[in-house]
């Protein structure tokens, strides 16, 4: 007899720099989501979506929860919101710390609004040198919200991952896929090459530059070389937000821009599994973090 198909969507929430997106990628099994040691990376709602025979669990990982400065910032806050109220489950994300944030209390005061089910994750185990700590860190939290579970997992490593997603099953209900079974992400591919520029931006610069950072795919198209083999040809527009900016993103000669590009080419080609032939421009568009128009053209849009 033919299983029946469940599903769930899973909300994954907490501080910058916790290791949310880390975490997706390992629970899907794939790279959908950038990652850097920089707060603040993700920057709109990623899905990943992780399908084991009948049972698909689709998550939702969001930026981490900060004081906004910017109509961005206002937009990166308001997604995490949208995902609390819109879904399943949620996936409070910590780090082994025996201390609560504020912001982690804000997030888990959404929660109890919406009442919903949730598991606390501790995330980074492969740092802890004492058990002691761990036990402090499950002791500050349990008190706060009445989690379905307590997880101590790595994302680096994938320790207790398994043990995770073998949890998160237990939110799913009777209900046919929302995607099709060979799906890991609702990201366009267009989307995504501009998230891995993005993402060796931030690994490259150790300023404000990142931040004031966006990245538009121009072209995306599927062609052959003069030989015959498959290419995509990928075309970028990096946008900063001052001249002095671009100069930074440039680098001397060229090369800071050149490495970036590389770099990313790199990623795409594994993610696509085909030659790509990457182009980069720089341009100006001054405060565009708060420049309705601009935000929504760059995609920030809820």
């Amino acid at each position: 007899m033919e299983q029946q198909s469940k599903s769930a969507f899973i909300a994954i929430v907490g501080c910058p720099n916790v290791g949310k997106s880390s975490l997706l990628n390992r629970m899907v099994g794939q790279k959908v989501a950038i990652v850097s040691d920089k707060p603040q990376t993700t920057r709109t709602r990623i899905m990943g979506v992780l399908t084991e025979g009948a049972t698909q669990l689709v998550f939702l990982d969001t930026p981490g929860l900060h004081r906004p400065r910017t109509r961005l910032g206002d937009f990166m806050v308001k997604s995490i919101g949208e995902a609390v109220s819109t879904v399943d489950a949620a996936m409070l994300v910590v780090e082994p710390n025996a201390r609560v944030r504020e912001e982690e209390r804000e997030l888990i005061a959404q929660m109890k609004h919406s009442r919903m089910p949730a598991v606390l994750v501790i995330n980074k185990t492969d740092l802890v040198k004492e058990k002691t700590d761990l036990l402090a860190t499950i002791a500050a939290y349990k008190d706060e919200y009445d989690f379905e579970a307590i997880l101590p997992v790595s994302a680096q490593s994938g320790d207790g991952v398994a043990e995770l997603v073998e949890e998160l099953r237990r939110f799913t209900f009777e209900s046919p896929h929302f995607f099709p079974d060979d799906t890991v992400s609702d990201q366009p591919e267009r989307v995504l090459a501009s998230e891995l520029i993005r993402e060796q931006i931030l690994h490259v610069m150790r300023d404000e530059v990142p931040h004031g950072v966006a990245v538009v795919t121009e072209r995306f198209k599927e062609d052959v070389t003069t030989a015959g083999e498959p290419i995509v040809r990928i075309d970028c527009v990096i946008y900063c937000e001052r001249e002095s900016h671009k100069g930074m993103l440039i680098g001397k000669g060229g090369t800071r821009l050149k490495a970036v590009s590389s770099a990313a080419r790199r990623e795409m080609e594994a993610l696509l599994d085909t030659k790509v032939d990457l182009k980069t421009w720089i341009k100006v568009k001054e405060d565009w973090r708060n420049r309705q128009g601009l935000l929504t053209g760059f995609g920030y849009e809820l």
